[in-house]
């Protein structure tokens, strides 16, 4: 069992695309389990002001990026994966980066499922 999108051949566990989503929050100056919905304190997510923020504040078993989203997303996710080592998370995130951009070109949301 894990996460997988509609519109891609991105794929992580459900700890792991936490564990990605934390280290994304990590690369922008936040501790993703202080904010709203993850635990911790409850910091609220109107308070971030990065374009990498939909993909971090969303759930990750269902609903899905709009094309604004992602438009927004993409870019900013290979931004930050892009001086991390080769590993699975670079890997497969540089697969969704992609394919959100079809997605954008498409005019498709991606959904999480």
């Amino acid at each position: 069992m894990g996460l997988d999108f509609n519109n891609s051949n991105a794929h992580w566990s459900c700890y792991g695309f936490n564990r990605f989503r934390a280290r994304l929050a990590n690369e922008i100056g936040i501790d993703l389990d202080n904010m709203a919905g993850f635990g911790g304190s409850e910091l609220p997510w109107n308070q971030v002001k990065d374009d990498i923020k939909p993909l971090l504040n969303h759930s990750d078993c269902d609903g899905y990026l709009s094309v604004a989203e992602m438009k927004l997303v993409y870019p900013r996710l290979i931004e930050l994966v892009s001086k991390w080592s080769d590993n699975y998370d670079k890997e497969h995130a540089l697969i969704l980066a992609k394919d959100m951009e079809i997605c954008v070109k498409k005019n498709v949301p991606l959904e999480f499922q």
